[in-house]
């Protein structure tokens, strides 16, 4: 587990992220489901993405919202939000996923086992969106690349306490395992709205196995080198620099104080 929850996720917080990641997952999986109408190829989720964000971002505000009511979270834990995800964005700007490399995974991955699993969650929604402004890269995609992006970072909080090597390795590997999930299922915002070919492109009336495995077919064929190359290169950034950032980081942590009670004495 993480050394601090800054943001503890109590129970108002916690629905609204469940409520957010539901919405999110039923977002990317629904054409497996509901079947698209006549026409659908090539639109992706322009049309219904700009809801989406609207029910996204109310959403991700009720979880700052809840914990700042429950007293979960401080002006300190804001501004360490607002300073780790304006340098995620910024590492977003040097490589805009330029051949798959995220090196903002790295920030967001570190800061959700520092912090804990809400401050990830939170975090990697920020970076994502930070991001975006910087670059010029809003669009449809955005609102789901915020939320696999806080699912990045809830995972990296969710591990089990470790120290030293072991715990470096340990997110390392995570790293390299949450690159390749997360191209998987960023494809699933235009896949199915999409024609392949035979066998690599998503069949309406289809069964949800058939269509998983043109999926599949899609994949390996065109992304899996560029998920590999995100997954390589967070598992090697976080292997060379994520002891001294992790040190850096329980610096800031002991400093700020997150975890000792205020007190007010006469």
């Amino acid at each position: 587990m993480s050394d601090v929850a800054v943001v503890r996720v109590h129970a108002a917080a916690a629905a609204a992220l469940a409520l957010s990641s539901l919405v999110t997952l039923v977002a990317f999986g629904w054409p497996f489901v509901f079947q698209p109408g006549n026409g659908f190829e090539g639109t992706s989720h322009s049309t219904d993405a700009p809801w989406f964000f609207v029910l996204i971002l109310p959403l991700l505000a009720a979880i700052v919202l809840a914990e700042l009511n429950a007293g979960g979270i401080d002006a300190k834990a804001i501004a360490l939000l607002g300073m780790l995800s304006s340098v995620g964005g910024a590492m977003r700007a040097l490589s805009p996923g330029v051949a798959g490399l995220e090196p903002s995974f790295a920030i967001i991955m570190l800061g959700g086992r520092v912090f804990g699993r809400g401050f990830g969650f939170v975090l990697g929604c920020l970076t994502l969106f930070v991001g975006a402004l910087i670059t010029g890269g809003v669009g449809p995609w955005l609102p789901f690349q915020m939320m696999a992006a806080g699912w990045v970072g809830f995972a990296s909080g969710s591990l089990p306490r470790m120290t030293g090597r072991l715990e470096v390795l340990a997110l390392a590997v995570l790293g390299f395992f949450l690159g390749l999930f997360y191209g998987l299922l960023m494809n699933l915002w235009f896949w199915p709205f999409g024609v392949y070919g035979d066998g690599l492109s998503f069949v309406p009336g289809a069964d949800a196995l058939a269509n998983a495995t043109n999926y599949g077919r899609y994949y390996l064929t065109t992304s899996v080198v560029w998920d590999l190359g995100r997954g390589v290169f967070t598992f090697l950034l976080i292997l060379v620099a994520g002891r001294p950032l992790l040190r850096a980081l329980r610096r800031v942590s002991r400093r700020a104080a997150f975890g000792v009670p205020v007190r007010f004495e006469p």
